[in-house]
């Protein structure tokens, strides 16, 4: 199935078939994702029914036990293929990435270059899991018994994958919950089918059992899934506002909700300016500032803001926009143009509240210009709310405190970025911001695919790195032995 998915003929759509109780399916009703820059159909998702749902969770539960039984060993291999196959389909799959997205090629090659690593990761993960021996014998009603622990697979996962990166945060959560050792469902984007589709096909094709995943393409089926009963740990990446509805159709789960943002970077007055514009342009247009912590608030200290804003300016104005197909593209198109006419929106509130634009602030469909808004009020969306564009705003500050304080007013707290050489401020921003992660000398927008990756507020809970996510899919079991120790019995 992968090779069709792949090799689907220049203007037909790819075929983004549902994969349901060991089976692909393109049966019953279809739904065409339209591609945002080439304006075509680019691919063809079977949509799935509550009646559809009923019956994936009901084999999903049938199966766990089955897919529980691999040996950590052989789940690790099958992983350490699937990254192989990663990188050998790269090229495909990102020209998938971008007629599906708009997003440019070389950033999906980019990301198909983190699924062979997250995919890497997740595999040697699965060679750690294990459990404790515990040291009972040093409490008093503890001597003479021995008790242990090991990590066991929860049984039914679902993941529920974003549009913006759909390959990359698919891998972290079939990777992981296969690693952990149970059955999956996977709820893919509507934006991105095919994609999805091909990453499950990744994973099939590298000798994972049929009875470990299931997918679906289409529907609005999201909340069924959330409320079956069968399945018992959910992670979902998106947005504040859907996050909130999947806890309440989930009621009693177990829930790892990696949610919004609107990030900020702080560029202090010792910081490269140089060097620090150009990250920020790099960082704030990156799939078109698509992600949860693209660059969105730059606070720049006084004493050096009109030279950041004069070389953030070069460097924004120096990206190439156009054909995501382009290799030498840096800016494609954005999800669809109600998101384009979003960003647009924003600018001008925020330019008839007294901000500049300085550059941008226009759309071509869906493709928006690189938009930079300069000194907004700090009331205007492009400041409190999730822009989720190719919009940068720009905003002067006094003081380090104040400009923490300043950054802690978001409802969101995700990760943020810090332009310093000074130990004290990186130490007082790193216990004083309210994010899940603080980057110095770079922007927001970085992350390690092996390293815990989370928020707190309104930003979710639950951190997104293998390690972190296997311990999410997992349950703690505790064994008992009463009157037999290792420890001893003496007085």
């Amino acid at each position: 199935m992968l090779n069709a998915i792949l090799e689907s003929p220049g203007d037909e759509p790819a075929p983004a078939p549902a994969f349901l109780a060991g089976e692909w399916r393109t049966d019953g009703r279809q739904a065409d994702r339209i591609g945002p820059y080439v304006r075509r159909a680019v691919s063809r998702a079977a949509v799935s029914d509550d009646k559809i749902v009923h019956g994936a969770v009901q084999y999903a539960h049938n199966q766990a036990r089955a897919v529980a039984a691999l040996a950590p060993a052989t789940r690790a291999t099958i992983l350490e293929r699937a990254a192989e196959l990663a990188i050998r389909h790269r090229d495909p799959i990102a020209r998938l990435i971008a007629l599906e997205l708009g997003k440019p090629v070389k950033d999906g090659r980019g990301e198909l270059d983190r699924v062979a690593d997250t995919f890497a990761v997740c595999a040697a993960e699965t060679r750690r899991i294990g459990g404790d021996l515990l040291p009972v014998a040093g409490w008093a009603r503890g001597i003479g018994n021995t008790a242990l622990t090991y990590r066991a697979p929860a049984g039914v996962a679902l993941a529920i994958t974003p549009f913006n990166a759909p390959a990359n945060l698919l891998a972290h959560k079939l990777g992981a919950s296969f690693a952990a050792g149970n059955t999956t469902i996977v709820k893919a984007p509507p934006q991105a089918p095919a994609v999805s589709a091909a990453v499950v096909a990744l994973l099939l094709e590298a000798g994972a059992p049929v009875e470990a995943v299931q997918l679906h393409g289409g529907g609005a089926v999201g909340a069924a899934l959330c409320a079956a009963p069968e399945i018992s740990v959910i992670s979902f990446t998106g947005s504040a506002e859907t996050g909130a509805a999947v806890a309440r159709a989930a009621g009693a789960k177990r829930l790892v909700l990696e949610l919004g943002g609107n990030a900020a970077t702080i560029v202090c007055e010792d910081a490269d300016i140089a060097q620090a514009a150009a990250v920020c342009a790099r960082t704030g247009y990156t799939n078109s500032g698509q992600s949860c912590i693209s660059v969105q608030r730059v606070y720049v200290h006084r004493s050096r803001f009109d030279e950041f804003v004069t070389a953030f300016g070069t460097q924004v104005a120096a990206l190439r926009v156009g054909d995501p197909l382009d290799p030498a593209t840096d800016v494609g198109s954005m999800v669809d143009d109600e998101a384009a006419e979003r960003v647009v929106a924003w600018s001008a509130e925020a330019a008839a509240g007294g901000a500049r634009i300085a550059l941008g602030g226009t759309r071509d469909g869906a493709t928006v210009a690189p938009t930079v808004i300069v000194d907004p009020p700090a009331d205007a969306n492009v400041v409190t709310r999730e822009v989720f564009g190719a919009l940068v705003a720009v905003l002067p500050y006094d003081d380090f405190d104040a400009v923490l304080a300043s950054c802690n007013r978001s409802r969101y707290g995700l990760q943020a970025g810090l332009f310093t050489h000074d130990i004290g401020r990186i130490i007082t921003a790193w216990r004083d911001l309210e994010v899940g992660g603080l980057v110095v000398n770079g922007s927001s927008n970085f992350r390690l695919d092996h390293v815990p990756f989370g928020g707190v507020k309104d930003s979710g809970f639950g951190r997104e790195s293998p390690a972190c996510m296997i311990e999410d899919y997992t349950v703690v079991k505790t064994l008992l032995l009463r009157g037999l120790s290792i420890w001893g019995t003496g007085a």
